[in-house]
């Protein structure tokens, strides 16, 4: 690799300045070998002239690439030992590099300057490149030699991130955060770390994209069908060395002192003062709501406890959002809106009072664990079977009409008479940019616990979260309308959804049009909660580009949740997931079903879980949309159902695809309105001789099965919209019986091998 400072390596007390040469090994397998002889400040000229190139050159061996990107420098026409005109010696020097290289019988690659960034007072890019990338173009057409435009690609990426976000590809922060750049920096030209394996990955794609023989040997990822450059890129925050002691602001601990406006005030100081850590010390501290601000790090010592009130009137109500709607609720017990640069992080631990806001089913409790709770003081239902904490919760139960969203003719004094039932959410973020959330405990919450809604790149990491196993609304972490993250290394232990992603509900979602996309969820434990890893059913934005890897379900009601229903609208696609371990599941190891219906997936004792009549109804914008989704390597010991997939007959659920996979389970697959589904080398080992069911499903593939196969293992069609089923089985000897068909069923032409 040849070229100028920002492809070149740096030395670590440049950090965090990064070179996209100098991350470009991440993209291939371990047989390509980088060198890396790009240098500040060169240009086409004088890395001749200096003397370089003859090195390379020197050592240069058939088959050998030579990546060559100049331009930068060779612009700078004050500089006689540098400039080279566009039209006339950079062009030449351009044809020498190329046919020197070819001389050896090494392969040129020529590649266009990466672009500047820089907008104009309209907030258009401007381009700083004039006629060097265009001589670039034509030196490779004339020559016939590789030609990556990173030029082009590198704008694109700019003018979709625009002219803020845009700023964390370059070396753009304030002082006293990196040890070389006490009063901070203002480049852009070279790149942070995130940049530069953003331009790193649009190489590669472009290697790709052109059919360039180096795409053989570019790096496969772990999840499947994709590979390393593909994954999502995620930029992290950085902070000032500043720290702000709570203690120093007013802070008691001890658990009977309010600290609230302490910590709020330390939390200020520190953002005006160009940001630090706030810092809570070990100790018990009681406190109202919390109100984040940009360039913050709210840092919880080893046994510190942040212990949230339990005074409902220390949480104002606040127009916001419930699952997808906008809606009064009580503050968040953390709340951020238009932040940038924002963490938690320590190994203490918030607990958020959650008893005092969730409403309770007798039948979730044991007989003891009930009479206690009564003697609580609160409110039943008529029935006797549902516990409020007070009537105004009672109330805003079961008047959800209106209470549970913001509906004309009602005021904000009309939901502050309800407060007790705006349960707040623990953490909220919204709309906030380059966030950490990192090792925290995060402790009965009273809704749902993590909910980062419009962020971009956003870290979770090594954190755990802990509510109750009946607490209704207790979601682990809902993703709604975020981009570029990753999940990883944490734990949950819940009583609603565990990893959740949403994008809004229903029109409202659909106009608002921002699809959760982009996120890296591995190395998880998932011990209760009505699903491990979940999509939906507010996920009318869409859902797009999800990476799943090596997680376990253990206990959780369904394993992998997919749930939507008519009137949500959106699409989710291109889902890879790899390496899931689940054991004990009541209910579906991996389910796909647009007729969610919100209650719980597993029946209580006494109700049922009956399948709603499929009726085809017009195509319009509220019809969701599930298709291409890869799943490999799941196993499940213990399920109700190995696998069902649940389709409109609108619009089926399809391009599904699952490989390398055990489940012991009760039932098997049950496969209904669905188009192009596979299932390769997959065992449904069940309790049950019928091994799986298809219902009006249409181009079913299913390769190398294996299942406990005895006399009376079958599949069972129904339905009159069957067509190309393929069933191939590592058993040769299955009985004559292994195809049946219900009574009203159409018979239709199975390939059984």
């Amino acid at each position: 690799m040849i070229g100028d400072s920002t492809m070149a390596n740096k030395q670590a007390y440049d950090f965090p300045e990064t070179g996209w040469g100098q991350v470009f090994n991440e993209v291939f397998t371990d047989q390509v070998e980088i060198k890396n002889y790009a240098l500040n400040g060169r240009s086409t000229k004088s890395f001749r002239t200096e003397g370089h190139w003859k090195k390379i050159f020197d050592q240069l061996q058939l088959g050998d690439y030579v990546f060559i990107q100049f331009g930068h420098n060779d612009q700078k026409m004050n500089d006689t030992s540098r400039y080279a005109a566009p039209q006339t010696d950079y062009r030449k020097n351009l044809e020498r590099y190329i046919s020197e290289s070819r001389s050896k019988g090494a392969i040129p690659v020529l590649l266009t300057p990466v672009m500047r960034r820089k907008f104009d007072d309209e907030n258009k890019f401007v381009d700083q490149h004039g006629e060097y990338p265009g001589v670039v173009r034509e030196v490779a057409k004339n020559t016939q030699t590789d030609l990556i435009d990173l030029t082009a690609s590198s704008q694109a990426l700019i003018e979709k991130l625009g002219e803020e976000a845009s700023k964390d590809l370059f070396m753009n922060f304030g002082g006293g955060i990196y040890a070389k750049f006490p009063d901070g920096k203002e480049d852009n030209t070279h790149f942070s770390p995130y940049g530069a394996r953003e331009m790193a990955n649009l190489v590669a794609k472009e290697i790709m994209d052109k059919g360039l023989p180096l795409r053989n040997w570019l790096k496969k990822s772990a999840y499947p069908q994709t590979y390393e450059f593909q994954l999502p890129v995620v930029n992290s925050p950085h902070f000032k060395a500043d720290t702000f002691d709570i203690r120093d602001y007013g802070a008691v601990s001890g658990g009977r002192n309010l600290n609230s406006p302490a910590i709020n005030q330390a939390i200020e100081m520190a953002s005006s003062k160009g940001g630090g850590t706030v810092l809570i010390p070990k100790g018990f501290w009681l406190t109202g709501p919390l109100v984040l601000k940009s360039n913050v790090n709210l840092h919880l010592s080893d046994g510190a406890l942040l212990q949230f009130s339990d005074n409902r009137n220390d949480y104002p109500v606040v127009e916001t959002t419930w699952e997808g709607n906008i809606a009064y609720r009580c503050q968040a017990l953390i709340w951020g809106v238009n932040l940038t640069n924002i963490t938690i992080t320590g190994k203490g631990t918030m607990d958020g009072a959650g008893q005092v806001w969730k409403q309770v089913k007798k039948s979730k409790l044991t007989d003891s664990q009930w009479s206690a709770l009564l003697k609580t003081g609160g409110v039943l239902n008529d029935k006797k079977d549902t516990w409020y904490p007070s009537e105004a919760s009672k109330y805003g139960n079961e008047n959800m009409e209106w209470t549970n969203k913001k509906v004309d003719g009602k005021t904000k004094e009309d939901y502050e008479k309800i407060r007790d039932f705006l349960r707040p959410n623990m953490v909220s973020l919204t709309n906030c940019r380059n966030v950490l959330l990192e090792g925290v405990t995060f402790l009965n919450s009273p809704a749902w616990t993590l909910h980062p809604l419009m962020c971009e790149h956003l870290t979770i990491r090594n954190v755990h979260v802990k509510n109750p196993w009946f607490g209704q609304n207790n979601d682990a972490l809902d993703l709604e309308s975020c981009s570029n993250g990753i999940v990883e290394g944490s734990t949950f232990d819940t009583g609603d959804d565990a990893i959740c992603i949403k994008s809004g509900r229903d029109e409202e979602g659909r106009k608002k049009g921002m699809p959760t996309q982009n996120f890296i969820i591995r190395n998880n434990t998932v011990f209760h909660g009505h699903g491990g890893f979940v999509i939906g059913s507010e996920m009318s934005g869409g859902v797009k580009n999800m990476y799943v890897t090596n997680c376990n379900f253990l206990g959780t009601d369904i394993g992998l949740r997919f749930k939507t229903k008519r009137d949500r609208g959106g699409v989710v696609e291109k889902i890879y997931i790899s390496d899931i371990n689940m054991n004990n599941i009541p209910g579906e190891a991996v389910l796909f079903d647009m007729y969610y219906e919100a209650k719980d997936p597993v029946p209580l004792e006494g109700e049922e879980n009956v399948l709603p009549e499929i009726k085809s109804e017009p195509l319009n914008a509220g019809t969701p949309s599930f298709r291409e989704f890869y799943i490999d390597n799941v196993m499940c010991k213990g399920a109700e159902t190995a696998i069902l997939l649940r389709g409109l007959p609108e619009l089926n659920i399809s391009d599904i695809h699952i490989a390398n996979s055990n489940f012991s389970s009760n039932k098997g697959l049950v496969c209904i309105e669905a188009t192009n589904i596979t299932l390769d080398h997959v065992g449904l080992f069940t309790n049950s001789n019928t091994i799986g069911q298809i219902q009006n499903s249409k181009e079913i593939s299913i390769s190398g099965l294996q299942f406990n196969n005895t006399a009376d293992s079958h599949f069972e069609f129904s339905g009159s919209g069957n067509e190309k089923i393929s069933i191939n089985t590592l058993d040769k000897t299955v009985s004559k019986s292994f195809i049946q068909y219900t009574s009203r069923a159409k018979k239709v032409k199975v390939s059984l091998k």
